[in-house]
């Protein structure tokens, strides 16, 4: 599990945990030829915007729908040689939206190894 980005007064999470796509990603001749599994987390630090409670409208949140379509659509994409690659294009999609204040993204790949679970990389970003 990955922790949060920032925490603080005013800002608030918005995650995806495990969520397991298929990509054709690295960088040895057999994983461009076969797509596989990998495992991506995100977790979001976003400003609150201080409304009061009852104010129930999605437009005043990061959409967490929206936010898992961008990251299939970026698994889907043309291939990607490595994990960091992915993951700062993950981090990128997700600073698009101004409210985000970090990104910690974790992406790793899950049957590279026979005797671990899996290997990859976390990055975090923040907003400048």
């Amino acid at each position: 599990m990955t922790h949060p980005a920032i925490a603080g007064p005013g800002v608030r999470h918005v995650f995806l945990r495990d969520m397991v796509l298929m990509a054709s990603i690295g960088v040895y001749a057999h994983e461009h030829t076969a797509r596989q599994r990998i495992r991506i987390n995100v977790d979001l630090s976003v400003e609150d915007d201080g409304v009061p409670v009852g104010r129930d409208e999605l437009a005043r949140v990061v959409d967490y729908a929206k936010l898992a379509d961008r990251v299939r659509a970026l698994c889907a994409a043309e291939h990607v040689r490595l994990v960091e690659t992915l993951a700062e294009r993950i981090a990128e999609a997700s600073l698009a939206d101004r409210r985000v204040i970090a990104a910690l993204i974790t992406v790793e790949k899950l049957d590279i190894f026979p005797d671990a679970v899996s290997a990859g990389v976390t990055v975090e970003r923040r907003r400048r």
